[in-house]
């Protein structure tokens, strides 16, 4: 949606432009309030089109953090009527009444509709990265349902809309007890990799917290790149943390296997 259709009378049977009302958050982590704002729209408009609309012709200091435009970056995060979404993706006019536009509340905010998600990118370097067996050379060969599998999670675009309606981050503020869904996925596409060796489900279980998600979904269904998050993500990594720590068949299968091993030494 250009500016110039925007502000050009409609010509040779074009919809001619109308008129939304949308709220805006202004302000910074000290003060704030709701803003109202008519904007003229068109059809096909998204509401980033309306808050680059407010900064050219309103207020030019209006703060949105965006980069692409084709819902591929994750920069425009925040939320509309109440619901994490890319603003370059969300159509104007499939939404009924005034337009409630607002940060992301899961994150600190800096000015109007930009928070700090900074956190998420130190969350993202206490994760051990991809750790291939020393002993094997490439290229592996992998199985056609591993990368199928692992395709999935590598469509993430970081817009931390998962971690903004994740209610353990976004409303109990657990940031030091649990790494949110982003992350899930992440340690899911390294745990579940074929060619990654390393042992990852301590740490999924004690420093990602993976035990606090009660598996409520809200992170799927916000998800633009539609990433099964709770089924194919967190609950497999739920299952991997039972089967090695809470298990008492496996629990005591390990001991006996334990004691044998300690005795053959010994009857040497």
């Amino acid at each position: 949606m250009t500016q110039a259709a925007l502000e050009s009378p409609a010509e040779g049977g074009e919809t001619a432009a109308t008129s939304r009302r949308f709220l805006v958050y202004r302000g910074d982590s000290n003060d704030g309030q709701m803003v109202e704002y008519s904007v003229p729209t068109l059809e096909g408009m998204v509401v980033l089109d309306a808050m680059h609309w407010i900064q050219a012709h309103v207020d030019g200091d209006l703060a949105v953090r965006w980069n692409c435009k084709a819902a591929k970056c994750g920069s425009c995060s925040a939320e509309v009527n109440g619901t994490p979404r890319l603003m370059c993706k969300t159509r104007v006019d499939v939404i009924v009444g005034d337009i409630w536009v607002q940060p992301m509340k899961a994150f600190p905010l800096i000015k109007d509709l930009v928070t700090d998600v900074q956190w998420n990118y130190e969350v993202n370097r206490e994760i051990p990265p991809f750790t291939p067996p020393a002993d094997v050379p490439s290229p592996w060969r992998v199985q056609q349902q591993d990368v199928e599998r692992l395709f999935e999670f590598r469509k993430c675009i970081e817009c931390f809309l998962c971690q903004d309606v994740c209610h353990i981050l976004r409303d109990k503020n657990e940031k030091a007890r649990y790494y949110g869904p982003r992350f899930m996925v992440r340690q899911a596409y390294l745990d579940m990799h074929p060619m990654d060796v390393r042992d990852r489900t301590g740490q999924i279980k004690d420093e990602s917290g993976i035990g606090m998600c009660n598996i409520t979904k809200c992170c799927t269904d916000v998800c633009p790149e539609h990433i099964h998050i709770t089924d194919n993500a967190i609950i497999p990594l739920k299952e991997r943390v039972v089967d090695e720590y809470f298990d008492p068949l496996l629990w005591a299968a390990r001991r006996i296997r334990g004691r044998r091993q300690k005795k053959r030494p010994s009857s040497r």
